[in-house]
């Protein structure tokens, strides 16, 4: 996984967390414990006819295709999806995530054939 997260210099707990190659497996626990979100932006540009979807858990250590997950945000083949939470969105245990193709329920955990960027704004 190539995830990174980077601190923003607006205030001392705003960060930016990165995966440039979103996929099935579980990016546990991004802020090694609880995070709100405040804005995703999913890039499938690289799967012009697949659509994915990014799951998101209130969880530590989920188990991608068996553990329910807490959010899903669908992205069409070929699109960008931007999605602000003004309010933010808590996950007070921690936040993980992963990015599937064969649908948002719990059942799913088919890897996107080519990379997915995923990018969110969490405190």
């Amino acid at each position: 996984m190539a995830t990174t997260t980077t601190q923003l210099a607006v205030t001392t707990s705003a960060k930016v967390v990165e995966d440039t190659d979103s996929n099935a497996t579980s990016e546990a626990n991004v802020n090694s414990g609880a995070a709100t979100i405040y804005g995703i932006r999913i890039d499938n540009t690289n799967n012009p006819s697949v659509p994915v979807y990014l799951k998101m858990w209130n969880a530590t250590a989920p188990t991608v295709g068996t553990t329910a997950p807490d959010m899903v945000i669908p992205c069409g083949g070929g699109k960008v999806v931007k999605a602000l939470c003004p309010k933010g969105d808590a996950f007070g245990t921690g936040l993980s995530f992963a990015t599937v193709t064969d649908g948002g329920g719990t059942a799913g955990t088919t890897n996107p054939t080519n990379p997915v960027n995923v990018r969110m704004v969490i405190v």
